[in-house]
């Protein structure tokens, strides 16, 4: 194969000729009201929310196998029938289609020229930056011929118009809820009701497919469902009434599966002459918000402008971070780099083909490091987001794992199973700490702001269902203080935090009670003795905090593991009910000494129990209480993310991270794709730590070249000096992601490589902050 695309500007512009070649391709497109997913030949969906898709919610298998996309179909004569998208029936006549698909910051168009034919057509497709919440698609043909050519032109688009789980719960039921009302541009769809049996509620969206062309003119003729349209074989890539050239019938049109079929006046091409279409597929909760949406878009100069308008936005977000290295194909992928921490904050970590699990919304660790971008962007609104986040803080130290849109809409989690991540408190003072650093804005840590409240307490360990909401708001230092210092006292059997839910890997997930993490230990140490720095730095002498903290702040034997546990419980029974809203004053030095006295006990148990002859760290212990890495068979145990934290962390002194970059070498980089993998292949499931060895090794969470955890090794080392290894760390992610004959992705930097190299779940990844906070930090 040649190579897949390549860049066409400075500005992060490509182009490809195989693209159709690769059904698993695709390209997000979004603003703040709409999110779609887009491939070389219009496959995708586009929906607002989990209750709200208005083409059928598609997985990355569906790319290839869903006959559902958006569709435009050439009639010249029963022997000349085209889909100027590429998706019909007839292979051969696709085969004769000479393909060029050109996309930038976020917009595509896809080119097919047919010589049989006689057309050439030319797709747009983008999502105005304006906001208004649509995708826009203009269709221009062109006749390639030498005489004239008639035909008749009709946009197949099928419409969904319901939310996600409908798609096999109840698919039926649902399309009896359909409200179709014929426009004169097209089809909309109000259905009855959003469908859930847990309580259904009434609907307030339409759902709508409406298109005219380049004169403004409306469609001659409407199939508004997609019975009448494709007939009773139903198949939309042979749909009966192009096949057989039949206008619509006059039936009973409600209760069934919409369709935004629009046929146009037939249509005389001289040669060289053009005829252009403009389709506007989106999703309201006002009838009068599609007025307006024709309105805006109704004359061809408007979505060219619109067109411009978004193009200029999406490129000042990524000049916000991009980056002048010398090399000008690093600096374009740089681009694609730089705007997936926007993504994120649209599309949260779902509503992407390779995304196909949560309901929207970011989770608590999505939500920090993603302000990594956003504070190196310079964006204004960084300050009032931080302060925010913290609001989804409980006081047992744990947090909302599920952040919304709105400004302080927390939920504890997006699948109702309230689960706690021990990792979790690392992230907000890493993310405050990059803010300092940026801004020198230490008075952030005295704003005030609230806690998280529900039902679950002692780290959702209880159910209280007494709980009484509280007003009662902490300085964002309070709230740091919260999430390490609780975390200081949770220890297992072996005086380590206990792994709970999971940490950083969610993999790690069936050793809730007796798992233990060495790794994320490394990492609370750390964070007490940044927060011991920020106390210094303040130059207070005194701070007030939350008056049961003082339990917390009791002189014991750190070795001690049942006393601190004991301390911990106590805590915990003094915040359950209610919090008390009363403060005392706390001296500034006795708390520094504390807080460091902590840092230092936790760093040299680590280095005294958990550095292992084969020379690297154990991180975990699993839920036989029993040490995860090391030589187990004659077969060498190795995480790349236990040697991350003890690196980044300071756990590590220079002579076991030079020991630790040797050992990584030789166990965990794949000389034959050029990357470094997650972990070693244990050779054996692990019911007792997690889900992730029951993975195919190579995949996910079990042993991947996962970007984020290569990036942090290179943030780690150049951290700690060691800039030429980290430089190869970091190189690693970007070849394998621009070496496209095997990584099979458009440019990005995806979740992470799997064993033939391929790129895995592209655009929605946290490793895009990393890279590029460690761009910022150590290479600008």
């Amino acid at each position: 194969m040649h190579k897949l695309w390549e860049f066409t500007d400075s500005l992060g512009s490509f182009k490809s000729a195989y693209a159709d070649k690769i059904k698993s391709l695709y390209l997000p497109l979004c603003n703040e009201a709409v999110m779609s997913s887009l491939s070389a030949d219009l496959h995708g969906d586009l929906k607002s929310g989990q209750s709200s898709f208005l083409f059928e919610p598609v997985s990355r298998i569906d790319l290839a196998s869903s006959r559902a996309s958006r569709n435009f179909w050439v009639y010249i004569n029963k022997n000349k029938i085209w889909s100027a998208t590429g998706v019909s029936k007839d292979l051969k006549q696709i085969k004769e289609d000479k393909f060029i698909l050109e996309a930038g910051l976020l917009w595509q168009q896809i080119t097919r020229v047919n010589k049989s034919i006689g057309l050439k057509a030319e797709i747009l497709s983008f999502v105005p930056s304006t906001g208004e919440p649509v995708e826009i698609m203009q269709v221009r043909f062109t006749n390639m011929g030498s005489s004239k050519i008639q035909f008749t032109p009709t946009a197949a688009i099928p419409i969904y118009a319901r939310g996600a789980s409908n798609i096999r719960d109840h698919r039926h039921v649902t399309s009896l809820l359909q409200r179709i009302i014929l426009n004169k541009y097209g089809v909309i769809s109000k259905p009855t009701l959003s469908f859930d049996e847990s309580g259904h509620r009434s609907n307030k969206d339409y759902y709508f497919v409406l298109g005219w062309d380049e004169s403004g003119k409306a469609p001659q003729y409407i199939y508004p469902t997609q019975d009448m349209f494709c007939g009773d074989v139903g198949d939309l890539e042979a749909p009966e009434c192009v096949l057989q050239n039949k206008f619509p019938l006059k039936e009973n049109i409600q209760g069934k599966e919409p369709m935004g079929a629009l046929r146009f006046k037939d249509v005389q091409l001289a040669k060289g002459k053009t005829r252009t279409y403009i389709l506007i597929m989106g999703i309201s909760e006002s009838n009068a918000d599609i007025s307006r949406v024709i309105r805006n878009f109704k004359d061809l100069k408007k979505v060219q402008l619109s067109l411009k308008e978004t193009r200029k936005f999406w490129i000042e977000k990524s000049d916000s971070l991009s980056f002048s290295t010398g090399d000008k194909e690093f600096d374009n992928w740089f681009r694609w780099v730089g705007i997936q921490p926007f993504l994120r904050k649209i599309f949260g970590c779902s509503f992407l083909p390779d995304f196909d699990y949560g309901k929207g919304g970011r989770g608590w660790r999505d939500l920090w490091q993603d302000c990594l971008g956003l504070i190196l962007s310079g964006s204004k609104d960084v300050r009032r987001l931080l302060i925010n986040n913290f609001s989804g803080v409980r006081v047992d130290g744990s947090n909302a794992t599920i952040i919304g849109k709105k400004q302080g809409e927390f939920i504890a989690d997006r699948n109702d199973i309230c689960r706690v991540w021990m990792d979790h408190g690392i992230w907000p003072l890493l993310t405050t700490e990059l803010y300092i650093e940026e801004t020198n804005d230490f008075g952030i840590l005295f704003e005030k702001t609230g806690y998280f409240c529900d039902q679950h307490t002692g780290r959702s360990t209880k159910i209280n269902s007494k709980f009484k909401p509280s007003n009662y708001k902490g300085t964002i230092l309070e709230h740091l203080v919260l999430e390490n210092l609780t975390q200081f006292y949770n220890v297992g059997a072996h005086n380590h935090i206990r792994l709970e839910g999971a940490d950083w890997n969610d993999g790690l997930d069936m050793a809730k009670e007796f798992g233990e993490s060495v790794a994320f230990s490394c990492m609370y140490a750390a964070n007490l003795k940044k927060l011991a720095k920020f106390l210094r730095n303040s130059g207070r002498q005194k701070i007030n905090l939350l008056e049961e903290i003082k339990v917390l702040l009791k002189v014991c034997n750190y070795s001690d593991i049942a006393a601190k546990q004991s301390i911990l419980k106590d805590y915990f029974a003094r915040v359950g009910d209610v919090i008390s809203g009363k403060v005392i004053s706390v001296n500034c030095a006795q708390l520094i000494n504390d807080l460091e006295s902590k840092a230092d006990w936790m760093f040299g148990h680590i280095r005294k129990t958990e550095w292992l002859s084969e020379g690297f760290f154990n991180g975990y212990y699993d839920n036989k209480k029993k040490r995860v890495e090391g030589m187990f068979g004659g077969k060498v145990r190795m995480m790349l993310a236990s040697q991350v934290f003890a690196i980044m962390s300071g756990a590590a002194e220079y002579w076991q991270v030079k020991k630790i970059i040797s050992n990584v070498e030789k166990y965990l980089f794949d000389r034959k794709l050029g990357g470094y993998h997650l972990n070693t292949d244990f050779g054996a499931e692990k019911h007792d730590l997690g889900r992730a060895f029951s993975f195919s090794y190579g995949d996910k969470e079990n042993g991947a070249i996962f970007s984020h955890m290569v990036v942090m090794y290179a943030y780690a080392l150049y951290q700690r000096g060691f800039n030429k290894e980290a430089q190869k760390a970091l190189d690693s992610l970007y070849r394998l992601s621009v070496k496209d004959v095997k990584s099979k992705i458009y440019p990005c930097l995806p979740e992470y490589f799997n064993l033939e190299g391929r790129g895995m779940y592209s655009y929605l990844t946290g490793s895009a902050s990393w890279f590029v906070l460690t761009m910022f930090k150590y290479k600008k």
